[in-house]
């Protein structure tokens, strides 16, 4: 889809959602969440006929070196070849060592490459000279740059580097963004797409309700005509949190959590753990509404240093491909890595109860050693791989922590909404129907050129996308000025989630640049993504969504549809600055309180230390107690503490510190 037809659908698309006779806007006033829908909406949704995938012509034959370069092979005026041809690059050589070398290159790898693609070879000059063009390190840099680099392959590839970086240059330069290609090259093949397509008649025509296939087990897949009363029968009324120990966060034995969810991440070092209760907890917003948000029963986060940094993959990785190295920082690996399985299996043994009256389990673990730290095998192993319950994340996700694993359970949650514009679309493919279907054509075909318009936003774009992420409000204004960047700019190649750049503000929650964009450059709160969200939806912080309320009260209701943009009531900056600053001081007054109870604790624990060391003095000098009196504290622990090693009184200690420190909590809190 060209970027024409990208804002020509975009514009229809919010014509559409602003033309429509507010039917079914009751329901679509907050995100739904799929174990509490409407009754209304839950009485009449309907599952949409699902489009299969479409399969990919099967791609051309590439034969194996095998056969490329053989004995029977013919040449062109259909004599015998030698031995030492390359029919692929029409290449001959003089040994069978020559000839295997050449396998290995990059220019016959590249050739394998334009045979699938069905274009023709090319000689030795030609990828020279291609090579030669290249102005990228072709060192892999790009990639080891990542500290949490998950690879746990068998070492990289050096060879392919290179081509990697032709390749990646060549994809550029082609811009498959402005070509129709791109949309196909997204199609993996035939396969259940990710989620389930409802619509009902309390909603618009042309919305659809979205949820994904991984909410529902195998039984319930198997029959599409299920799925409607499975979704019904998932549904959860709201209800009280479940009580967990304040130290652990580990729910009390015996407690019902109800249905819930295990969330596991494992990569890079870092590992990620969480049981989230699926029935919805109700609480009140800052503006007194009614909100539901997820329950999270326990959560666990590790972190060793297991990657080699600027190298990427892990030391055992590293270890099995060259050999295991001496140095000091690979045996700090090695040791990290032991140290991260046993606390990981630990956590997995002490939640067992919980993962196993789990009803789905959605883990990321990518490379043999962190999928042999989940699921072993090893003794009194939790987590299985032939488990029904296992399940992928089926979207893209980032570093394994707490808030990645809130995030993605949201996003697996959240119904999604899609706006279809049925004529535009019609619109758009009745060229494509009317044309005859033709036999692919093995000749390189040339991919349009983009516009000098569309040239001119991507270059705005790369320019105004760093800006955003490092919060420069003052660069960002100046470029925008100098520029002359209209409020309504999207982004090419198009951002579907945040195409304008006070949508990449809000997702970024970077309120200086919300703030900035919306009263100093007029951005518009009103325009939507494709998922029929507005910018103030994408906010995740309370900072960002007041700076919308300081918008609105500095501009004025008439600057925009506040309300379209589903901005709440105006808020002044002298009233986000005192309450700010109430919630400054009664943190600060909780602090004082709390340092004050912790000075206290320590002038008793003094008297207690002074009062014990002036008896041990006296019964030093004669004044001890007399024949039968207890022993002290400070015996009875020389006593319990004689003939132990020093690890094992260092352990005793411990334990003595934490009874002690639990029994004063006690006190204080009865």
């Amino acid at each position: 889809m060209t970027p024409h037809h990208y804002r020509y659908s975009r514009s229809r698309l919010q014509h559409f959602i602003t033309a429509m006779a507010q039917k079914g806007d009751h329901l679509l006033q907050r995100p739904l969440y799929v174990f509490d829908l409407p009754e209304e909406l839950l009485s009449t949704i309907t599952l949409k006929n699902q489009p299969a995938r479409p399969v990919q012509e099967t791609p051309p034959q590439i034969a194996t070196s095998a056969n490329e370069i053989s004995e029977k092979a013919e040449t062109k005026d259909g004599g015998p070849a030698k031995a030492t041809t390359c029919n692929l690059c029409n290449l001959s050589f003089v040994s069978v060592t020559e000839q295997r070398n050449h396998v290995r290159s990059d220019l016959h790898g590249y050739n394998l490459k334009q045979k699938l693609k069905g274009l023709n070879s090319v000689g030795e000059a030609d990828f020279e000279k291609l090579i030669g063009e290249l102005d990228e390190s072709i060192s892999g840099s790009e990639s080891s740059e990542s500290e949490d680099d998950e690879d746990d392959g068998e070492g990289a590839k050096g060879k392919e580097s290179t081509l990697s970086a032709l390749l990646k240059k060549q994809a550029k330069i082609s811009s498959p963004e402005f070509d129709e290609f791109a949309s196909k090259k997204k199609q993996r093949g035939p396969g259940k797409p990710p989620l389930f397509w409802f619509t009902s008649p309390s909603l618009p025509e042309n919305l659809s309700l979205g949820i994904y296939r991984a909410l529902f087990t195998d039984a319930e897949q198997e029959e599409d005509s299920h799925i409607v009363d499975a979704v019904r029968n998932k549904q959860l009324p709201p209800t009280k949190p479940p009580t967990v120990k304040s130290d652990g966060g580990v729910p009390l034995p015996g407690t019902d959590i109800g249905p819930h969810f295990f969330l596991c991440m494992i990569g890079g070092g870092h590992f990620a753990a969480m049981v989230v209760a699926l029935a919805p907890k109700m609480g009140k917003k800052h503006t007194g509404q009614d909100e539901r948000s997820a329950t999270v029963v326990a959560h666990k986060t590790f972190h060793r240093y297991t990657t080699r940094r600027k190298q990427g993959g892990a030391q055992s990785a590293n270890d099995a491909a060259k050999g295991a190295a001496h140095s000091a920082g690979s045996s700090l690996r090695r040791y990290n890595e032991a140290a991260l399985t046993n606390e990981v299996r630990e956590l997995l043994a002490q939640w067992k109860t919980m993962i196993d009256t789990a009803d789905l389990l959605f883990i990321r673990a990518t490379g043999s050693t962190n999928r042999r730290t989940l699921f072993g095998p090893y003794e009194g192993q939790v987590l299985r791989n032939n488990d029904p319950r296992n399940r992928g994340f089926p979207f893209s996700t980032r570093r394994a922590t707490q808030k990645e694993l809130m995030r993605t359970f949201v996003e697996l949650t959240r119904v999604k909404q899609s706006t279809l514009d049925e004529a535009a679309v019609a619109a758009l493919n009745a060229p494509q129907e009317a044309t005859p279907a033709t036999p692919p054509s093995t000749k390189s075909t040339k991919t349009p050129k983009p516009s000098k318009e569309d040239e001119e936003a991507a270059l705005h774009s790369s320019q105004l996308i760093p800006l955003i992420k490092r919060s420069k409000v003052p660069a960002l204004l100046k470029y925008i000025e100098s520029n002359k960047i209209l409020p309504t700019f999207t982004f090419v190649p198009p951002n579907h989630h945040a195409p304008t750049p006070l949508h990449l503000a809000a997702s970024l929650n970077s309120s200086p640049i919300v703030l900035a964009l919306l009263t100093k450059a007029n951005a518009d709160p009103t325009l939507m993504n494709d998922d029929a969200r507005t910018s103030f939806s994408l906010a995740g912080d309370r900072a960002t969504r007041d700076a919308f309320r300081i918008a609105r009260s500095e501009l004025g209701e008439i600057a925009f549809a506040w309300d379209t943009a589903g901005v709440p009531l105006p808020l002044t900056r002298s009233e986000a600055e005192e309450r700010a600053a109430a919630e400054k001081a009664e943190k600060a007054t909780e602090e004082k309180a709390r340092a004050k109870e912790r000075a206290a604790e320590t002038e008793r624990l003094r008297r207690e230390g002074l009062e014990e060391e002036k008896a041990n003095r006296e019964r030093r000098h004669g004044k001890g107690r007399a024949v039968g009196m207890e022993k002290s504290g400070a015996e009875k622990r020389e006593e319990d503490a004689r003939g132990l090693t020093p690890e094992a009184r260092a352990r005793l200690e411990r334990e003595r510190r934490a009874r002690a420190a639990e029994e004063r909590m006690r006190r204080l809190q009865g």
